[in-house]
């Protein structure tokens, strides 16, 4: 059994959607593309809008990853200024979005109304709390290693219902295959099940 790697950093990996990195060209199978909050340069931004642009192939699954990070130096009003006008990039292409947040979910949250597309946070790793914020405006959560070994995450994701999850290996070195038994378990569905679930998941957020 094949399984969906959501978010990865590999080009050995071509059962997922590679992160293509700022100026480089897609690859022949599924990828996301997007201007990272730590790759804004201001005084070429409107070239890296036209690397974006131009880069949406057939086989781009999704704009991303994008979003707001609290913990770089880049200003906030900036970040949120350029994540805006990939929400609008997402639109006009009807791309589902991946996000890079970072001690920002409230502000992402209220950047949920200007979003037609569907929202997927990745590496999600954080508190109840949060995820039922997120998860009540209609955010998908996109799971990795952390779950293998985070009691407080694993209760989360028992919590996250099923059609709003995904799993990714994101860049950590490891078998997407070990996610998906360990979540299965913590589900209590069969491994089939889930993964049938999660293809379902992604034809949803890809045609809506």
């Amino acid at each position: 059994m094949d399984f969906f790697d959501f978010h990865h950093h590999y080009k050995n990996i071509n059962y997922g959607i590679y992160n293509l990195e700022f100026g480089k060209i897609p690859p022949e199978f599924y990828y996301s593309i997007g201007i990272h909050p730590q790759d804004i340069h201001l005084e070429n931004i409107e070239y890296q809008f036209d690397w974006l642009n131009s880069n949406i192939t057939e086989n781009c699954f999704a704009i991303g990853e994008c979003g707001l990070d609290g913990l770089i130096s880049i200003e906030q009003k900036i970040q949120e200024q350029v994540f805006k006008r990939q929400i609008e990039v997402s639109n006009d292409f009807k791309k589902p979005l991946i996000i890079h947040c970072v001690r920002k979910f409230y502000e992402v949250i209220s950047f949920r109304k200007f979003a037609n597309q569907a929202m997927i946070i990745h590496g999600f790793n954080k508190k109840q709390s949060i995820a039922d914020d997120l998860l009540k405006n209609k955010f998908y959560l996109s799971f990795g290693k952390a779950v293998l070994y985070n009691l407080s995450l694993q209760n989360v994701l028992k919590t996250t219902p099923l059609d709003k999850i995904f799993l990714e290996t994101d860049n950590e070195d490891f078998n997407i295959e070990e996610l998906y038994i360990k979540v299965s378990e913590l589900k209590g569905i069969s491994l089939e099940k889930l993964n049938e679930r999660i293809l379902e998941n992604l034809e949803t957020i890809q045609h809506g």
